[in-house]
């Protein structure tokens, strides 16, 4: 049976500094057997501002952040999903939030580009704008790997049952979901959210979540947590550096899908 884990950080301006936090809490995972390891959205960076992520973009398969994934999976030998790092948009001046897969030999078998993108204002008086700095993606993406059909989203994208449907019509049997809530927001809807598009999907969710306080003066809500097909909370982290791990029951999921097929009485002529 596999292990499947998520890490939780409270990530910097950085990068060095990140991936070295990143690195400490990869091996620890890989020690608890771990064999697919999420890292949450902005694991890399969390700038001090937007256009600080301009500076360490990176272009497709080359960058000290790419080889440091590569690197980390062929070191423990286990399946890594790269939280988001910055790669080259096709407009001046953005960025495209990239979410990396890489296998156990370090090669990167997918990618996809955030489709979602945080605009939005807050009662409390924050106010969010990712689409000043971040080109949005276009492309839904569906691995296949050890451990099931692995479907990719982050952080907003979760507020977008759609998507997820769209997932699992392409046979998405699992989810990753690297975050970086805001603690308004995370205390609200985190948790109902991501319990849903399990229960919905009948499939596991490993949400890796950015979890403190930031030098950019950001707090995130943390509370990175994986989910059973049948909504079950199998770990969780409050706040802070660390990780959650689970078993990835294959079987398990496979009878609740024969034997609750809501999958299959979807009306799709509605």
């Amino acid at each position: 049976m596999n292990r499947i884990a998520a890490i939780q950080m409270a990530s910097g301006p950085h990068v060095g500094a990140n991936l070295d936090e990143a690195a400490r809490l990869i091996a620890n995972a890989a020690a608890a057997g771990a064999s697919l390891v999420v890292l949450p959205e902005n694991f890399s960076i969390m700038p001090m501002k937007d256009a600080d992520r301009l500076a360490v973009v990176e272009s497709e398969g080359k960058g000290p952040i790419q080889e440091f994934l590569s690197n980390q999976a062929c070191l423990h030998g286990i399946w890594i999903v790269g939280g988001t790092i910055p790669m080259q948009a096709t407009r001046a001046g953005r960025v495209r939030a990239a979410c990396l897969l890489f296998d156990n030999r370090g090669r990167q078998v997918a990618r996809y580009d955030k489709l979602h993108l945080f605009d939005v204002r807050l009662e409390s008086g924050e106010e969010y704008n990712e689409s000043a700095a971040i080109e949005p993606g276009s492309d839904i993406v569906v691995a296949t790997t050890p451990f099931g059909r692995l479907g990719l989203a982050v952080c907003y994208d979760l507020r977008f049952p759609e998507l997820f449907r769209r997932l699992l019509d392409a046979g998405a049997e699992l989810f990753a979901l690297p975050s970086a809530f805001t603690v308004r927001t995370g205390r609200a809807h985190w948790e109902v959210l991501v319990r849903a598009r399990a229960v919905e999907n009948l499939a596991y969710v490993i949400a890796a979540a950015q979890g403190g306080y930031h030098r950019n003066g950001r707090e995130t809500y943390g509370d990175s947590i994986i989910v059973s097909p049948w909504g079950e909370v199998l770990d969780r982290l409050g706040r802070g550096s660390g990780f959650v791990i689970a078993d990835l029951d294959q079987a398990m999921q496979s009878r609740i899908r024969n034997n609750f097929p809501s999958i299959r009485h979807r009306r799709s002529d509605l």
